[in-house]
């Protein structure tokens, strides 16, 4: 058989088969990437330090000054338990936006969510952000 346009692969049902694979391939590296790309600790280890991560959950302390904000990332389903007292503006992936005050001892519920984060206070934002994986 010569080589040619079907080079390592020597029929046609071999041709149709890496047809099939190499966008399945492809779009599965994509989705790897993008998740990574999203990971707030990996777009902004600045102010995302991960303290804990096993099969359960992660946990990360996110520290940020008074005008800083976080790049577009995303967390699964957690909870977040405030340290220090803060007023942030979050914006979602769809340009919405909501400002919150939070309290010394605070523990919000968040859905699975992807946001920016920016400190609009006077004051520093401490808190534990606890990612559930189960």
């Amino acid at each position: 058989m010569k080589a040619g346009i079907c080079g390592a692969f020597h029929n046609r049902k071999e041709i149709k088969i890496m047809k099939k694979l190499i966008p399945i391939v492809g779009i599965s590296i994509l989705a790897v990437v993008a998740a990574k790309a999203q990971d707030p600790a990996q777009v902004d280890p600045e102010h995302y330090k991960v303290l804990l991560d096993n099969e359960y959950v992660r946990v990360l302390d996110v520290r940020q000054k008074p005008g800083d904000k976080s790049p577009m990332h995303s967390h699964p389903h957690h909870a977040v338990y405030w340290l220090t007292s803060s007023t942030l503006k979050f914006t979602s992936a769809d340009g919405k936006t909501n400002s919150v005050t939070t309290e010394v001892g605070q523990v919000v519920w968040r859905d699975a969510e992807r946001h920016t984060v920016e400190i609009t206070g006077q004051t520093d934002s401490h808190a534990l952000d606890i990612e559930l994986k189960k």
